[in-house]
């Protein structure tokens, strides 16, 4: 009887579990599927910048503001979304525009003043 209850309780383990992972639930895990909007890198954006100010990589003062533009712009290795702030408390004025690079499915790639 051993001999028989453990294949049969080892199909019905296999062919249950799709049952129970049926559709109607979420399973985001913190990656993307597919391609964020402008609204979606524009807030990933600001996070990131309060995550920089936090880390102390840029002046405090970059923390609170808002995009100025959000845009997609095609570089060598394909399209991205690209974040731009500007700080006119920033002394150096080559220092006063930032920029946020994101993939199109929302994953940081960098952040520069030259927008390149």
């Amino acid at each position: 009887m051993c001999k028989l209850l453990n294949p049969v309780l080892l199909c019905m383990a296999l062919f249950s579990t799709p049952i129970l992972a049926g559709s109607g639930h979420d399973h985001d895990h913190g990656h993307s599927h597919g391609p964020v909007s402008s609204d979606v890198a524009s807030d990933k954006a600001v996070k990131k910048v309060k995550s920089l100010v936090q880390a102390g990589k840029i002046d405090s003062s970059w923390s609170g503001l808002k995009p100025v533009s959000v845009e997609q712009k095609t570089y060598s290795k394909g399209p991205e979304w690209v974040v731009t702030f500007k700080n006119n408390e920033v002394s150096d004025t080559s220092k006063q525009t930032l920029y946020l690079f994101y993939s199109l499915d929302g994953h940081y790639i960098a952040a520069n003043y030259t927008g390149e």
